[in-house]
């Protein structure tokens, strides 16, 4: 573990655009750390985004980066059909590391992973930005405050809707594009996913993984829709559940919410495009705790500070120590499985 009075020593692989937009912007202005050095296969990119955000190192491999400096942490930005060949000689190293979502292109791969990681001693935090949107961790905290309390009864029901829309929000508008071609990379050999089923892992394992966040436990799959539009679950302890995928669609806005029901109340998200800048979620609480009392709607302001910020803050405080991973790679794994059971029940 680092000293946690010195800023940790942040190195990146792979600075294209969401390396850049979602990940290295966030990193390179954060106080807690400093990103000394990046790896990048395209030289003239990795110079000029070097040179825009103050890395004084550029490596051509990852493997000379690890090998010639004193890394707290790596921040791992990857097509996730190359997790499976390119994160785990990264574990070698034995550093925490952060990567994009999912873990990797199908369960048989993913298992492989956490074998590697396992070996390697360290831990591997999966980018599930949502956790981290200051208006997600306040409606964390509350929901377990109401499951244990009682205060508003029993949980009843969860609903995750996500339309499709532009989750790019401007977010691509100041990153550095290069011509140079990317140097052929071998995809993720195994048991890989394709079609419809790869298009559903990368688009709505978000939420998939943020249901089971907001559950506070396990849950399973219980119904997928034929027209691709309902997921029903069931959570261990008989929680009803549903993601609405893309029941409409916005062309110039962004309208994801969470609804978590309580039987006297509920805790509604509503969350921004995903690489929105400096603006977080909104949380609200409605409260009828009945006996005479008047029913209220709480909604608290959240700081400005947008969900990808605060999961680079959020890895750097889990390296120093201050917390736990917001999603460990083992969870992770759940969501595949989670994917690989709602493939299953429309291939039926």
């Amino acid at each position: 573990m680092s000293d946690i009075k010195k800023p940790v020593r942040i190195g990146f692989v792979g600075v294209g655009g969401m390396g850049q937009a979602a990940h290295l912007r966030n990193y390179a202005t954060l106080d807690s750390c400093k990103v000394v050095a990046l790896a990048e296969l395209r030289p003239g990119l990795a110079a000029a985004v070097a040179a825009r955000w103050g890395v004084p190192k550029v490596y051509s491999s990852a493997e000379s980066m690890i090998a010639s400096e004193n890394l707290d942490g790596i921040v791992a930005s990857q097509p996730f059909d190359r997790h499976g060949e390119i994160i785990p000689p990264l574990y070698q190293a034995g550093l925490p590391i952060l990567t994009e979502k999912p873990l990797a292109s199908s369960v048989g791969i993913g298992e492989r992973m956490l074998e590697a990681l396992r070996a390697s001693g360290s831990w591997h935090m999966v980018g599930y930005h949502k956790r981290s949107d200051p208006a997600t961790m306040y409606a964390k905290t509350e929901i377990d405050r109401l499951k244990a309390s009682g205060g508003l009864g029993k949980l009843k029901y969860i609903r995750i809707t996500m339309p499709s829309g532009d989750w790019i929000a401007n977010g691509f508008m100041d990153y550095i594009h290069s011509d140079e071609p990317v140097p052929p990379l071998p995809p993720s050999t195994g048991d890989t996913w394709d079609g419809p089923y790869v298009e559903f892992v990368n688009y709505y394992i978000h939420q998939v993984n943020l249901l089971r966040h907001l559950y506070g436990e396990p849950y399973r799959v219980t119904f997928a829709d034929p027209t691709q539009v309902l997921l029903v679950t069931e959570s261990v302890s008989g929680v009803p559940g549903v993601i609405e995928m893309t029941p409409f669609q916005t062309t110039l806005d962004w309208q994801e919410t969470a609804l978590v029901a309580f039987e006297r109340g509920w805790v509604k998200l509503e969350l921004p495009a995903p690489l929105v800048l400096n603006q977080p979620g909104r949380v609200s609480l409605f409260i009828d705790e009945g006996a005479g009392a008047v029913p209220r709607t709480v909604t608290p302001q959240m700081p400005w500070v947008h969900a990808m910020r605060q999961q680079a803050s959020n890895f750097v405080a889990a390296i120093r120590g201050e917390c736990a991973p917001m999603c460990r790679a083992e969870e992770a794994l759940e969501d595949l499985k989670i994917a690989r059971a709602y493939r299953d029940m429309l291939e039926k």
